[in-house]
């Protein structure tokens, strides 16, 4: 794929974009202070139905290096993924009673928001359906997994969690859990190309959902106005055959974006409630998630985080960079993993096979004027790189007014 100029131009522009998270109250005369907003893929997750809950009621020296973290970087609006649903929401209760609202070693003063959002998700759900056509339906593990809706071991893995220390407007709220991939213009079923023939069944291609988690439009009523926090988690483009079915799946996750975004009538694009249509012309948002696509490494359908990235309405700001993905990154270049993008912009380690990768995101709207933004990633002597390895991801925030 060829890179646009512009987007290389975006990446490389602004070698002194800020490092470090601090906040500051606003000076009397100067302008308001401005909207911090984050996303953090947690890895707070077990392949256990109630794992995390019970993790969460000891002692979890995982979950205090992720609260550490937020106490660090005090984001008004962020999304976790990757955090376990459950429906009496005893996760997220633990979570911020225990861990986000006491003072954690390396992080800073105890952070309480008073707002969120979470809601069933796709992964681990039976579809009663062989959906990787291995000739059985469930089964134990993998397999079962594989046959779900979205890949996870019991439902709501994987799921998500939006914390907000401004109302949000539940009424309001969309949700995309059950929305059919067919219905998406231009989907086709991935073909298998040692038969030509499409990978999935007539049956089960109908049948199929989209978001291999959830799509969520949550609107924040933020003293900057209504935010809509379009939030995701599109599965990882790897973990299948020659098909490329989830390449082709997070491609498509990533599209679905572009189309609530864009004008005109759109009566297949509906919601949960059976609410059809795409987002306001007028409405300001921000495309939150562990999106799981690099714009130029790693084996995503790459032109579609670049042209969500490139979206007319999405603001053009420098790419957020870290200290601790430079140097993770050089020390991959020096057995011979190397990055095409630039190491400084990468927002986690995913091992000695895939090396550093840029995939998740903070993508504000047009309308926004942006201020500053980072990656956590402290470098590695520094004692904040204590409480920066809970995930294999790192928190991006970006601050805007």
């Amino acid at each position: 794929m060829k890179t646009p100029a512009l987007f290389l131009a975006l990446a490389l522009f602004c070698s002194g974009c800020a490092q470090t998270p601090n906040r500051t109250a606003a000076m009397p005369d100067s302008k308001p202070a401005p909207l911090r907003i984050a996303t953090y893929n947690t890895s707070l997750y077990s392949d256990e139905r109630g794992g995390l809950i019970a993790e969460l009621e000891g002692d979890s020296a995982h979950a205090r290096k992720i609260a550490a973290v937020l106490q660090q970087v005090r984001p008004d609006l962020v999304l976790l993924n990757e955090f376990d649903f459950d429906h009496e929401h005893r996760a997220a209760d633990l979570f911020q009673q225990r861990y986000l609202e006491t003072a954690q070693p390396g992080g800073g003063e105890p952070l309480k928001y008073p707002y969120r959002y979470l809601a069933p998700v796709n992964t681990g759900v039976p579809s009663g359906l062989d959906l990787d056509n291995n000739g059985e339906v469930g089964g134990e593990g993998r397999s079962r997994g594989n046959d779900a809706w979205g890949y996870g071991l019991h439902p709501g893995q994987y799921g998500m969690l939006v914390l907000s220390r401004y109302p949000i407007d539940e009424a309001q709220v969309r949700t995309f859990q059950l929305l059919k991939w067919n219905t998406l213009p231009g989907a086709v079923n991935p073909v298998d190309p040692r038969t030509q023939k499409p990978f999935y069944s007539a049956q089960v291609w109908a049948q199929l959902r989209l978001s291999s988690k959830s799509h969520w439009d949550v609107p924040v009523k933020t003293p900057e106005g209504v935010v809509h926090a379009l939030v995701s988690h599109p599965t990882p483009p790897v973990f299948d055959g020659p098909e490329k079915r989830n390449a082709q799946r997070n491609g498509d996750e990533l599209r679905l974006w572009q189309q609530y975004l864009s004008a005109g009538d759109k009566p297949w694009l509906c919601d949960d409630r059976g609410q059809c249509g795409g987002l306001a012309q007028d409405a300001r948002f921000v495309i939150l998630g562990d999106l799981n696509n690099d714009p130029v490494d790693g084996d995503g359908q790459h032109d579609a985080i670049v042209e969500l990235i490139e979206n007319a309405r999405v603001l053009r700001y420098p790419t957020p960079r870290s200290v601790g993905a430079e140097q993770t990154s050089a020390a991959y270049a020096a057995k011979g993993i190397v990055r095409k993008g630039a190491p400084f912009h990468a927002t986690g380690d995913f091992g000695p096979k895939a090396g550093t990768m840029r995939l998740d995101y903070v993508l504000p709207s047009t309308g926004f004027e942006y201020v500053s933004s980072g990656v956590f990633w402290p470098a590695n002597e520094s004692a904040e790189a204590k409480i920066a390895d809970g995930s294999d991801h790192h928190l991006v925030w970006v601050d805007v007014r």
